[in-house]
């Protein structure tokens, strides 16, 4: 793919369809989820995020590849509010298919779909900052390649705030399946080294291909 076909402004079509698929997945995880409160409260940044997209598509537009990668993030993250991040079956779901544990062949000790998805988090959405901060306050030189990534850590700080805040005001059993922690002490600052190394490798990526270059 050509930089110029990276760059291109998404099709109505593309955005459109995409959309149209999430809502229709985001209806589908949202009957009976296992943990509706933490159903609700995984989704209140999604209330915000989608309609905010949608808004912004006529005035800012994105590229096709910032749209289907925040595509599937937004998808991932459904599957973990459905669940609960803490109890994502898919240890289960290897086990059932391939006949083999996940966990055990990787020598994790707890379920980890949540630093998956803290990871994908930074390699997912790093595309859509780059060109927010193209738009807004385009940086110079190295610049360019340090803002994106700093931009998606600030993002796993004050995610991680919003979790201990949550979890602080409403406590007990929906206060832990919020957090997720699972009994590791360092849980947030490992979430946030999951997205900035996500970021990293997005921009490691996306820079020999141009997509760090100054817009024309």
């Amino acid at each position: 793919m050509t930089d110029a076909a990276l760059r291109t402004p998404a099709s109505p079509r593309l955005a459109k369809t995409l959309l149209a698929l999430f809502v229709a997945i985001w209806i589908a995880l949202a009957v009976s989820p296992w943990y509706r409160q933490d159903w609700a409260l995984e989704n209140v940044l999604v209330l915000v995020a989608v309609p905010a997209l949608a808004w912004g598509w006529r005035r800012m537009p994105l590229t096709g590849l910032s749209y289907i990668c925040l595509f599937v993030f937004g998808v991932l993250h459904e599957i973990g509010a459905h669940y609960t991040y803490a109890e994502v079956p898919y240890d289960a779901w290897f086990q059932r298919h391939l006949g083999f544990s996940l966990d055990q062949a990787l020598g994790l000790e707890r379920n980890s779909f949540d630093r998956l998805v803290h990871f994908l988090y930074g390699l997912l959405v790093t595309p859509a900052c780059i060109e927010l901060l193209d738009r807004v306050a385009p940086p110079r030189g190295i610049w360019r390649y340090v803002m994106p990534v700093s931009f998606i850590m600030s993002h796993s700080l004050l995610f991680e705030m919003f979790e201990w805040l949550a979890a602080s005001v409403f406590g007990g059993d929906l206060g832990q399946a919020y957090l997720g922690t699972q009994g590791d002490v360092w849980d947030a600052q490992k979430d946030m080294l999951m997205a900035t190394l996500g970021s990293l490798l997005a921009v490691a990526v996306l820079g020999p291909l141009g997509w760090l270059s100054p817009r024309r």
